[in-house]
Parts: C-alpha cells; sequence; structure tokens
C-alpha cells in the first residue's frame, strides 16, 4: 500500500484509457500526457499501461507502507524522500514510512507517478483511468486514501534515470485542417500569429485566447448538426476562442473543428499550463 498525505490542486488515477467504449457513450479518458505515464512506468519496470497517478501542478505527498519503487516523470515539480531532495524522471526507492513529497512545478501542468507493480484498483470498463467528464473510474485522490500496489513485474528497470528536455516557452503544436475549416471565413487564421492558454483549461480541454493576429470568424452561421469529436479536435464555439479537446473530451459536439491537433503533439498540450504561449503551425510545414 502507499497512502496518500496530502493533495494539491487535484490528482487523480490515470492509465491509458478505455478506448473501444464510443458506442456505449464513453470516452476513453487516461492519462493527458500519455508519453509521461508511459515513462514512469518503464523506469520503474511496469508495462507502460498500468495505473499511476496523474498530479495537477504538484502538492502531493504520499507515504509508502512497504518497500516501493517509483518514478517521478512529466512537469518537473521538485521532489523530496522524507525531506531529501530527489532526481527528476529517476528510479526512487522509497522504504516503508518513507515521505514522498511533490513541490509545484515551475514548468508545464502535470507530473506523473509510476509505482513499480501499479495501481491496483478495480477497473471499470477494462481502464483504472478517472474520467472527469463522465465522473467514471476511481474517485479524485483525498488525504487518507490507501492505493494497494499490484504484482511485481517480471521485468526490472533498464535504467535508473531518463532525461526530460525543458519545455518550452513557446508551444509548437502541429494540426491538419479539419472538416469544418471552410466554416470560417480565414481558416488560416489559426495557424498566423500565437494563442495563450486560458484559465478555463482542465482535462477536457483548454481554451485559448488570442495574443495577437487575426480573430476566428465564422463564415457559416449555420446550426450545425452533432458530430464525433476526435482527441485533440480544436472546436471553436461562438465566442471565437477555440479549445483544443484533451483526454476527457465529449465524444460528440456541435461546435465546427477548424483544425486537429497531431496524435504526436498532444502530450506537449496537455503539460500547456494558463498562460502559456501557443502556436500552430500546419503539419507538413516549417
Amino acid at each position: 500500500m502507499i497512502v496518500i498525505e496530502e493533495v494539491g490542486p487535484s490528482a487523480t488515477v490515470q492509465d491509458l484509457g478505455r478506448p473501444g467504449w464510443f458506442d456505449s457513450g464513453v470516452g476513453p479518458a487516461g492519462a493527458a500526457d500519455r508519453a509521461a505515464l508511459r515513462l514512469a512506468n518503464r523506469l520503474v519496470g511496469n508495462p507502460e499501461s498500468h495505473a499511476g497517478i496523474e498530479v495537477l501542478l504538484g502538492g502531493l505527498t504520499l507515504r509508502a507502507e512497504e518497500l516501493v519503487l517509483v518514478a517521478v516523470t512529466g512537469a518537473p515539480a521538485p521532489a523530496t524522500v522524507d525531506g531529501t531532495p530527489v532526481g527528476h524522471a529517476g528510479v526512487l526507492c522509497l522504504d516503508p514510512g518513507e515521505v514522498l513529497r511533490l513541490g509545484y512545478a515551475r514548468t508545464g501542468l502535470r507530473s506523473y507517478i509510476g509505482v513499480r507493480g501499479g495501481l491496483d484498483i478495480a477497473p471499470v470498463l477494462d481502464s483504472r483511468s478517472y474520467d472527469t467528464l463522465s465522473g467514471i473510474g476511481p474517485a479524485p485522490l483525498r488525504p487518507g486514501v490507501r492505493l494497494p500496489i499490484g504484482p511485481t513485474p517480471g521485468t526490472w528497470p533498464a535504467v535508473d534515470q531518463a532525461p526530460q528536455p525543458d519545455l518550452p516557452a513557446l508551444f509548437e503544436i502541429r494540426a491538419l485542417p479539419g472538416p469544418r475549416a471552410d466554416w470560417f471565413t480565414d481558416p488560416a487564421a489559426l495557424f498566423t500569429g500565437h494563442w495563450t492558454v486560458s484559465q478555463d483549461t482542465d482535462r477536457v480541454g483548454a481554451r485559448l485566447d488570442r495574443a495577437d493576429g487575426p480573430p476566428l470568424r465564422r463564415a457559416d452561421t449555420a446550426e450545425l448538426p452533432t458530430e464525433g469529436m476526435a482527441l485533440g479536435s480544436v472546436q471553436v464555439p461562438p465566442s471565437g476562442q477555440p479549445v483544443v479537446f484533451l483526454a476527457d473530451h465529449p465524444i460528440t459536439g456541435g461546435y465546427p473543428v477548424i483544425a486537429v491537433v497531431l496524435d504526436a503533439d498532444i502530450d506537449l498540450m496537455a503539460q500547456a499550463r494558463p498562460g502559456q504561449r501557443i502556436r500552430f503551425r500546419r503539419a507538413g510545414l516549417t
């Protein structure tokens, strides 16, 4: 077992999601930054799909009740074990009773804690992820919650430290024109100038404010029938402030999608905190 002693803004259990339930009205959810969770699992010798903890900004404290290996990846939140600073994206051995504490990340939005053996919580629809939109999955973590650890995997960590590049000051996000790009007077305006992530951002999506460049204006103001929504869809409501859909996005929507972020850039987009500057690049162009 590990015991949650303190929680910052938010912490949830996440794995790689529950694909395949769209016909039942359930989205995939899962880790917002999938690469960070995969790395945390690899560092402790788990299969990449094992469940870990997604921590918003930082502020989480946990205590080990038995000897356990953990790794912290994603947003570089400063970490200590019993008050001693430890490195980011490295294998940490917690003895029984030792406490891992995460401070608040200076850059990025989401940190991940991988635990050797994974978190052995009962799956819901084949996943241990919490979906903030539907409420499916284990509840958000609270102080006092005890998390069981699964069986020790047969593999052993291959490395004890992984390189983690610094997050850039300007996120360059590649996207393809979406199915409703022709509903806008100038769809290329999305790729002109910069955007800023607003305070209105969560696991469902990141709303963007125009930093510079032309606004997004509709050429077609007709009602759009409800359509399916993919991960990374850039939907534009009447306000003209685009929303990039993330892990817990709705599976349908009624506003036009001007573009779709490449899957390879979704993890970076999930690390964009309020105030982060974004520039869209048309996929395939420099």
